[in-house]
């Protein structure tokens, strides 16, 4: 993915959960299997836990329409497990950074029907919920070699942008607090730059799209500016075009072959002991002729 165009703080994000890894890769609809299906240790911890950190007030939620007690203070997502639901889809990192667990719900008394991510948002008594990962918006097929970074390229490729209404309903449902409304001015605009750096924290969880009255995928917009923006307006790293051309001439076949024939533990250990550049290490100069262009050989 193409580097971020510009350092942006990250003060206006909302809090999220502490983040836990999930040992399955997901997408879509969430399966739901019994209580019993779950691994007995595994619900017993996960249970145990929950009631120790809230003990007392339960409060009813409906998951598809059937009626759940659960305890007052779990996120959606767990809520569902602590209901006997097993989720094998729409469940990622849950921490709010893959957009896999977009929600729909109502409250009770409450006539607007809202979104959120189930990782994210704490249940309420009387709360009717239900998960959609995956949001049926249209997809353009395009070749991003046969594109340049301007209206036309957007316009050709996703027409409804030019239906955006500007009404900033896209920006008052995301959850990451991105600047929607602003980017597909942008977009709206030519400004593919623009577009890009304001989307660039998006995940792609397409509740912005489920509340558009204009029916645009604003997500897919700000998803094509920054591929645009990668590959036509990002300044290229020399450092890159070296190093992929010591590969392609062979420097480090040897090096590769002794790899592959490491076992797995000993890999694992080479791994884990190498040396990592900081992350905010300056881009090496350009080299002088004479030199042999090699970065952190």
């Amino acid at each position: 993915m193409a580097k971020k165009p510009t350092k942006k703080s990250q003060g206006s994000r909302k809090a999220r959960p502490a983040a836990r890894i999930s040992t399955r890769r997901v997408a879509a609809r969430p399966a739901v299997q019994a209580d019993a299906a779950i691994p007995s240790a595994n619900r017993t911890k996960t249970r145990s836990k929950e009631k120790g950190a809230m003990p007392g007030k339960m409060v009813m939620i409906y998951i598809m329409g059937k009626q759940y007690q659960v305890p007052e203070g779990l996120t959606i997502q767990q809520a569902l497990e602590y209901a006997g639901l097993r989720l094998l889809r729409g469940c990622g990192c849950r921490g709010g950074f893959c957009g896999a667990c977009g929600t729909v719900y109502r409250k009770l008394g409450d006539h607007k029907l809202k979104v959120a991510l189930a990782c994210q948002t704490v249940v309420e008594d009387g709360m009717y919920l239900t998960q959609i990962p995956f949001y049926p918006a249209n997809k353009a097929t395009y070749d991003i070699e046969n594109l340049s970074p301007s209206l036309e390229a957007v316009v050709t490729n996703y027409p409804e942008t030019l239906r955006c209404l500007q009404c900033n309903t896209c920006r008052k449902v995301c959850p990451q607090d991105i600047e929607v409304m602003q980017y597909m001015a942008a977009a709206m605009r030519g400004d593919i730059a623009k577009a890009a750096d304001l989307s660039f924290d998006c995940i792609m969880c397409g509740l912005c799209a489920s509340k558009c009255p204009g029916d645009t995928v604003q997500y897919h917009v700000g998803e094509l500016c920054r591929r645009l923006y990668g590959r036509y307006v990002q300044p290229k790293a020399k450092h890159l075009e070296r190093r992929l051309a010591q590969i392609k001439a062979g420097k480090f076949d040897k090096e590769i072959a002794e790899l592959a024939k490491l076992e797995l533990a000993d890999l694992k250990k080479l791994y884990d002991s190498r040396d990592i550049e900081p992350e905010d290490a300056e881009e090496p100069a350009e080299t002088t002729a004479g030199s042999s262009g090699d970065v952190n050989d």
